[in-house]
């Protein structure tokens, strides 16, 4: 690296839950720089989870998002002219990234008529720790603990 490592911009609050993690999902979510339509289908999802569920929506998507963070992943390192998968510890503010980025791309993909219905189908399941994003975060755990035997290689 050739210069100072970019600063990172403090994050402001929500307005409704007044938290950084929740501004932080949205700004995930957006798309275009549309951040009005990704605010309404955060909301949206939340206020349809706990009508569904009965429960705060709020904290059931902070149990999901939970659920979904990983502990280690593999990396993949070139040593003496073969590939390994090498398991390492996340990072505390990658661990964030990842399980918000797997909760939207997975509910994304899922089948729906709106992308807050997805979003909230997505919360659901993940909270209850099923789901494509639960799921993504078990694969990836039993890939670290397959190659387990190559920890000793360290990036």
């Amino acid at each position: 690296m050739r210069k100072a490592q970019a600063k990172k911009l403090p994050l402001a609050p929500d307005g409704r839950f007044n938290d950084k993690l929740v501004t932080r999902f949205i700004n995930n979510i957006m798309w275009d720089g549309k951040k009005s339509t990704a605010i309404n289908i955060f909301y949206d999802a939340v206020d349809k989870v706990s009508k569904a569920t009965g429960e705060d929506g709020y904290e059931l998507w902070k149990k999901a998002v939970a659920n979904v963070t990983p502990a280690v992943e593999v990396r993949s390192r070139r040593i003496g002219g073969a590939t390994f998968q090498i398991p390492s510890e996340v990072r505390a503010d990658r661990k964030i990234s990842l399980s918000m980025k797997w909760l939207i791309r997975f509910s994304r993909e899922r089948n729906g008529r709106t992308m807050a219905d997805k979003l909230a189908n997505e919360i659901m399941s993940a909270a209850k720790g099923e789901g494509a994003a639960f799921k993504k975060k078990e694969d990836t755990h039993r890939m670290a603990e397959a190659n387990k035997a190559f920890s000793h290689f360290k990036i």
